[in-house]
């Protein structure tokens, strides 16, 4: 998208440059100018933005939870500076600042607040969502290869917001059985 905006910039500069020089010393019929306007002044930005749209509309599309069979859910509870994680693949479960998910694997994170509002962000695994106290938001994270994930909540939620952090583990299928599967 970096590069549509600047081929766009760059020929817009390129006919307001073009549009101070003097068209009647040089010469050029002014049918020419019509070219200019239409063609490269409104065809060519628009033929980059339709592109630049759908690439979006497709990467985005790419990014909602839509339902599907293999796709693991879990719920996080913001609640001054810290995170609670329950599992829905183990009912009971719960983990405090430390989510576990399974990596090569789709994971719906219903995210909402005990108290006010938080942003759950995990840069490395996707977008940042907001926590609302009585709403339920839904962000689809998925890690490609197990591993640890730092997450973050990039929300001012008063002092000491700054410390309020969590990780992500992504676990390979046989650790995220063998994490189900413990009682704590």
């Amino acid at each position: 998208m970096l590069v549509g905006a600047t081929a766009i910039f760059a020929l817009v500069m390129a006919l307001l440059a073009l549009a101070f020089r003097s068209k009647r010393l040089q010469g050029e019929p002014a049918a020419s100018e019509r070219v200019w306007i239409v063609g490269l002044g409104l065809a060519f930005p628009a033929a980059v933005l339709l592109s630049l749209l759908t690439y979006g509309l497709w990467a985005g599309e790419r990014l909602l939870p839509w339902d599907a069979a293999d796709v693991a859910r879990v719920h996080a509870q913001a609640e001054r500076w810290s995170w609670t994680f329950s599992y829905d693949d183990a009912p009971g479960r719960t983990t405090t600042d430390i989510l576990h998910i399974p990596a090569n694997r789709p994971v719906d994170v219903a995210i909402t607040t005990a108290d006010v509002i938080h942003s759950f962000w995990v840069p490395r695994l996707a977008g940042k969502l907001d926590a609302i106290p009585g709403h339920v938001n839904v962000l689809r994270l998925e890690a490609d290869v197990p591993g640890t994930y730092a997450g973050l909540s990039a929300e001012y939620s008063g002092p000491g917001y700054d410390r309020h952090s969590f990780t992500v583990i992504a676990h390979t299928p046989d650790s995220w059985r063998a994490f189900l599967e413990v009682d704590e």
